[in-house]
């Protein structure tokens, strides 16, 4: 069993207090941690006496995601569902909402989006939590919220609950949030419009600091930027104790795996819309994963034009050419069809009736406004064979900005479909609007409105706001494989860095096995290099925030283990912070600290081996500040 000293209240710029436990009879464990945001810090507790009998899934691999090399750029993060609610009494916790789910004037309020939206609200309220709302919003999203006011008004009406406006870093709202803390009463805030301040699209450090300035744990319900780079959605995850995943962020998430698992054959996707230099790249990994491509957007203009076909001028992307040859070729090597459209509706300016001409060879004039009955029923026989369809874009040729002809007709054959068990997803605003418009049963089917965080994903790129948050298990660790003898005692070192201070006791201490927790995956990657040169076979290195995943890892630690007592080292290089920090262990420890030595400072490291940071000031001729705390437990 872990154990959490949890000193929430002052929120400090370093991460956590967290122990491991050591097996009978031996000399202890240890426990590193470095400072978030500010000077580097370190720890270290020395646990003795707890009974833990831990045993955990073997795996062909030492760690291994559950999801295998399928969502290499979707990591397992720590979801809020995971988090109980005695861990979220009393704490300061900030929530990015989607605005665009929450606020939209004409949004479905039964859909799955917009209640895990509310849930996510609701459920930190319930927990006893102090809730600031933050997100960017504008009167395109809902004409009736043009201020803080209205905004948070609208909010309250949604959630049944009092939602209170607040401006950014005021004094007065500052100290009428502590209030509200030192009395543990409940409440929910709404912060001013994050569109005003250009730092969150910059996602400076100053502001993002400023922005979680008091805040313990960060909440992102807002999947659907996940692709941007946002102050609010990733700067922030380095000034909190915690960040991890909402409910809507983890429906969107969920809704995303879902697309683009391929369970069922034949699969088929259906790509509308344009520019395809800057889409070339997913629609490639659709190439690779389906059965067939269907191209109902300008991007079939494109396509056409490097099979040889004749595309008016207008139609064509600058540089497409290549790309579009890329695809063709892609397609060949897997034998996989790839249609376009065979015939069009146009028009022309001087002619009123509209005319239905071949798609290979659009007359100079006419401009297509539709798919012709030709392409319908191709599209509708292929479609109709499919067990999978992902329809992604809008069908939509032209330089129109409203979905072609044949929109509806596609819908309903989907629509229809989805009734009969085949795997449906839509993706983007118009082709989601079109399948709601002529589909009476929505839940058959997997609705993706926002496109963009898509294109991301299937162009293989990582999504930051998904991957600023932290790491979250399950994880399979095959202690078995990383240990010569996974019995022996744990040593974790939490922010191992380079991994000096590891390797150093690793070669010092044979009769124990170490442990580098470290969320930069660089360093990680060359540690753990390091220890298959070096053939270390009681060392190993885990990218991942140990704030929130040390005590899921360390418990499933095999062996019997126990505790008996906790020693914390506190270390730093800058004075005032080696004293505030001091301060806050006695403050908070509830009078079970006590220091262990007589002088102000230990003039050494009591453990014989530095750390990479003490190292380094000791070797620039500066001083650290060390304190050896004690605390007795007994169960």
């Amino acid at each position: 069993m872990s154990r959490i000293l949890d000193i929430h209240h002052c929120r400090p710029t370093y991460s956590l207090i967290f122990f491991t436990c050591k097996s009978q009879g031996s000399n202890g464990n240890y426990l590193t941690f470095k400072k978030k945001g500010a000077a580097k810090s370190s720890l270290r507790a020395n646990i003795s006496e707890v009974g833990l009998n831990h045993i955990i899934d073997r795996c062909a691999h030492k760690v291994q995601e559950d999801d295998g090399n399928a969502f290499n750029a979707l990591p397992h993060v720590k979801r809020l569902s995971e988090l109980k609610k005695d861990d979220l009494f009393g704490k300061i916790v900030m929530v990015r909402f989607d605005s665009n789910i929450l606020l939209e004037e004409n949004q479905n309020q039964n859909s799955k989006t917009f209640i895990s939206a509310l849930v996510t609200i609701k459920y930190l309220h319930v927990a006893g939590a102090k809730v600031i709302l933050i997100s960017s919003w504008s009167t395109k999203t809902n004409s009736n919220l043009d201020s803080l006011d209205s905004v948070s008004a609208y909010i309250s009406s949604l959630l049944k609950l009092k939602v209170l406006p607040m401006k950014l870093c005021h004094e007065y709202e500052l100290t009428r949030l502590e209030e509200s803390q030192e009395t543990h009463t409940p409440s929910i805030y709404l912060l001013e419009n994050l569109s005003q301040f250009k730092e969150d699209i910059a996602n400076n450090s100053r502001f993002s600091q400023e922005l979680s300035s008091g805040v313990d744990i960060f909440i992102n319900d807002a999947f659907f930027q996940s692709h941007k780079t946002l102050a609010s959605t990733v700067g922030v995850t380095s000034f909190c104790y915690a960040s991890v995943a909402g409910f809507q962020f983890e429906e969107g998430l969920s809704q995303l795996k879902k697309a683009f698992e391929t369970k069922e054959n034949p699969y088929i996707a259906m790509v509308g819309g344009g520019n395809l230099i800057e889409k070339a790249a997913a629609i490639n990994h659709l190439v690779s994963r389906s059965n067939g491509l269907i191209f109902v957007g300008n991007i079939a203009f494109q396509i056409m034009h490097a099979l040889g076909f004749s595309v008016p001028n207008k139609y064509l992307e600058v540089g497409a050419f290549k790309e579009a040859i890329q695809i063709i070729k892609s397609a060949n090597s897997r034998n996989i069809p790839i249609f376009f459209p065979k015939d069009f509706w146009c028009m022309n300016d001087q002619f009123k009736n509209p005319k239905l001409v071949s798609g290979h060879c659009i007359p100079e004039g006419w401009t297509p406004f539709g798919l012709g009955p030709n392409s319908l029923e191709e599209i509708t026989t292929l479609l109709s064979k499919s067990k999978k369809i992902v329809w992604i874009g809008p069908v939509k040729f032209g330089l129109s900005n409203q979905d072609s002809y044949g929109t509806s007709i596609l819908a309903k054959v989907i629509g229809k479909l989805s009734e009969e068990n085949c795997d449906v997803t839509v993706i983007g605003n118009m082709a989601c609007k079109a399948l709601m418009e002529e589909s009476m049963v929505s839940s058959n089917f997997n609705i993706i409105e926002n496109a963009s965080v898509v294109w991301e994903f299937l162009k293989g790129r990582k999504l930051p706001g998904l991957m600023a948050l932290d790491r979250g298990y399950p994880y399979s660790i095959d202690w078995h494989t990383i240990y010569a003898d996974p019995d022996r005692p744990l040593f974790v070192d939490i922010g191992s860095g380079n991994g000096m201070f590891l390797f150093g006791m690793a070669t010092k201490r044979k009769d124990m096995n170490f442990l580098g927790l470290e969320m930069n995956g660089k360093l990680v990657k060359r540690c753990l290099e390091t220890c298959h040169l070096s053939g270390l076979k009681n060392g190993y290195f885990i990218e991942t925030n140990a704030t929130s995943t040390f005590g899921l890892i360390v418990s499933c630690y095999p062996g019997k283990l126990v505790f008996a007592s906790i020693q914390v080292f506190l270390q730093s290089d800058i004075e005032g912070v080696a004293l505030r920090m001091k301060e806050e262990f006695l403050k908070y420890g509830n009078g079970k600290f006590i220091i262990d030595h007589q002088e102000e400072w230990l003039k050494e490291n009591p453990f014989g081996v530095k750390s990479d940071w003490e190292k380094h000031v000791l070797d620039n001729g500066s001083p650290m500040y060390r304190l050896m705390l004690s605390k007795s437990l007994r169960e």
